[in-house]
């Protein structure tokens, strides 16, 4: 999902606070390894797994780009 919380896509949508959100703070957290950051960054992955919104940060993302690239649920890294 290339869409930032908040813009329109014609796929649907994710629910607005989910596991990768610190709940309406505007700082979202690494799902993988816990880094935070204030607000999306354009290095981060966000993905949509089980219907949940999951930010990873630049180096969990890179570390896992073929599994990401595969389409593989974060459970599977």
């Amino acid at each position: 999902m290339t869409s930032l919380p908040g813009d329109g896509d014609s796929t649907g949508s994710a629910p607005e606070s989910d596991a990768g959100d610190t709940g309406g703070t505007g700082r979202i957290v690494c799902a993988r390894c816990g880094t935070s950051a204030e607000g999306p960054r354009p290095t981060w992955t966000c993905s949509v797994e089980n219907g949940a919104r999951r930010y990873f940060c630049d180096e969990c993302s890179r570390s896992n780009l073929r599994a990401i690239e595969g389409r593989l649920d974060s459970d599977w890294w």
